[in-house]
């Protein structure tokens, strides 16, 4: 998923999608009569769905507009790919019409950047793969294994059924191994899992599931730290990363991440008999 700046457009005539839609938009009216406020809402939906460095941009668009009919801000909107995300910079746009209509683009900035600087739980985050639709403000897979993987400062665990191409993850594992990161695979022996990994440095530990109980390891998970997990359906191949209909969930709470590393750290130990190194 990627955030484009866009420089001002000359058609002063540019309209953003579901245009018309947006001007005739209502404002729920809580039970005392008073507007219901839904522009911090989602303002701070917004900050919750995008890394930090996309949503500096996202502020630096705001705070070069004059207000939410802007020809420059329609344009930006129009120019995002990401599943969801257009129709939720429209809601944005529907709401500060609404709600602030006085506040300029740089107040709407402001807020963001209120938002985004205030420590506080981040929600679990649902990825997809393959095709995508506008109903759901969801991640793409390939973007969020990247970025769990870079977001990791001591360890890695990733478990994977199958491993096929997935470069950018690749890729993404020899950087963190480079800055000292531990980063231990575990992968399933039948798939021949091991042989997508075959050019990180000997330091990455690679596990089989030890013994002939008949199962396999059929787990999908990479968990940076303590801190952050990306779960779900997809596999470390391409097809999943990309094509394939997949669903996975980022979880970023420290109190779900940390037993699940304890977890995947005892099948690890030797005495377990679970795991062996490979």
């Amino acid at each position: 998923m990627c955030v484009q700046a866009v420089s001002r457009p000359s058609d002063q005539g540019l309209s953003g999608p579901d245009e018309s839609s947006a001007q005739s938009a209502d404002v729920p009216t809580a039970r005392s009569g008073a507007p219901s406020r839904r522009l911090p809402r989602l303002l701070a939906a917004l900050c919750d769905r995008l890394p930090e460095e996309r949503i500096a941009v996202v502020e630096h668009v705001f705070a070069t507009v004059v207000g939410p009919d802007d020809p420059l801000l329609r344009r930006f909107i129009t120019t995002q790919p990401a599943a969801g995300l257009a129709h939720q910079l429209l809601e944005i746009t529907r709401a500060w019409r609404a709600e602030m209509p006085g506040t300029t683009g740089a107040g709407i900035a402001l807020a963001l950047a209120t938002v985004r600087s205030s420590p506080r739980p981040r929600p679990t985050q649902v990825v997809v793969s393959g095709p995508m639709s506008p109903s759901l403000p969801a991640r793409l897979t390939s973007g969020v294994a990247v970025e769990v993987i870079r977001s990791a400062h001591t360890s890695l665990l990733i478990a994977s059924f199958a491993a096929h191409g997935a470069q950018g993850v690749v890729t993404e594992i020899g950087r963190a191994v480079g800055r000292g990161v531990r980063v231990d695979l575990l992968l399933e022996e039948s798939t021949q899992a091991a042989e997508a990994f075959a050019a990180l440095p000997e330091t990455v530990h690679v596990w089989h599931r030890a013994g002939s109980s008949g199962g396999v390891l059929h787990a999908k998970l990479i968990a940076a730290d303590r801190h952050t997990a990306f779960v779900g359906s997809a596999n470390l191949t391409d097809r999943a990363l990309y094509d394939n209909i997949e669903l996975g969930a980022v979880l970023r709470d420290p109190h779900l991440v940390g037993p699940l590393v304890d977890h995947f750290r005892w099948l690890l130990a030797p005495e377990n008999k679970v795991m062996r190194s490979a």
